[in-house]
Order: structure tokens, then sequence, then C-alpha cells
């Protein structure tokens, strides 16, 4: 899954890991796909980086500190990958990129056909459509006709369409 906008709000390069805070229903989501036998990877564009915005130790306190809000609701993720890199470098690592899914792929055994992918914007959609995974896209109250219009235009079709992570996560588990 993707991280900002998807399991926390979009803070805009995020940098102070004590803003970090939970979508509301993230935690029993992520639990409930656990419990289903999913490994809950996270991948996410991390440009702040090279921008220099901040470090990479500084995304991982986040990480870490993502995990410690999970762990009330017996949740974790068990991987993080993210790209460092601006969007104009045209790295494989960025989404719509696949290089960090096929890394993960790799690191955790995953089967593709048996896996999914959930985010906030069309290039999360896209990079699981390049990958045969099923794509689902959270579009919360409010922002559903600035995300349809950026699915248009990237002409992204994500198979599902939820208004929040865990209506996405109940899809998912349904196979959408």
């Amino acid at each position: 899954m993707d991280r900002d906008g998807t399991l926390n709000p979009d803070l805009h390069y995020l940098r102070d890991a004590s803003l970090l805070e939970l979508n509301r229903g993230v935690g029993n989501a992520l639990r409930l796909a656990r419990e289903h036998g999913y490994l809950v990877i996270c991948v996410t564009n991390q440009s702040g980086i090279e921008r220099g915005y901040y470090t990479s130790q500084e995304v991982d306190r986040i990480h870490e500190h993502l995990n410690e809000l999970l762990s009330p609701h017996r949740a974790h993720i068990d991987a993080f990958y993210y790209c460092p890199h601006r969007p104009e470098r045209g790295c494989a690592c960025r989404k719509p990129g696949t290089l960090l899914f096929e890394r993960a792929r790799d690191d955790w055994g995953i089967d593709f056909a048996t896996s999914a992918v959930v985010g906030d914007r069309a290039i999360d959609v896209l990079a699981g459509t390049k990958l045969g995974l099923l794509s689902g896209i959270v579009r919360p109250p409010g922002h559903e006709a600035a995300i349809e219009a950026e699915l248009a235009a990237t002409s992204a079709t994500p198979e599902i369409r939820a208004d929040s992570f865990g209506a996405a996560v109940g899809r998912v588990l349904g196979r959408g």
C-alpha cells in the first residue's frame, strides 16, 4: 500500500515523526488483512530526501513511529520500500515505476496474482496494473472529483474505489 494520503494524512514532506497520525480505521484494516494471511508492505515515493527536506533516517523514524501507532491495533507493516528521487529523474523505483514492488516480491516471495495495491493516487493504480495486481484507490469524501479527474487523465482504472482505507481493504479481502 501507499503511505501518505492512504495510511496517514498527507502532510506534504512530513519530516517530524511526532506529527504522524493514522487515518481512521487503518489499524483495524491492517490487522484484518494480516489475519487473512496478507503481508503488509508499504511502497512510497519520498522525493523530499533528494530535495533536501529530510533525510532517509528521518523517513525510517517515521516508519518506526507508524508501526508504533499500529501496535495498539495489533497490526504492523512488514516492510517499507521508498523512492528518494525527484519525479524528473525518471527512475524505475518511483511509482508508477515498479522496481520497489518487484524488490518486495523478490524479498518476501510475494505472488502478485493473489496480491493487491491500495493507494490514493493514479500512480499507485498504474504501478499495480503494470504488475497484474488487484488495484484499489481510496477517495476520501470531498476528494472524489479530483481523484477521478487524475485517474481519467492517466487512463488508470482501479478495480476498487472506496471512500476509506478500511473499505478498500474489505473489498480486497473479498477480491474486488
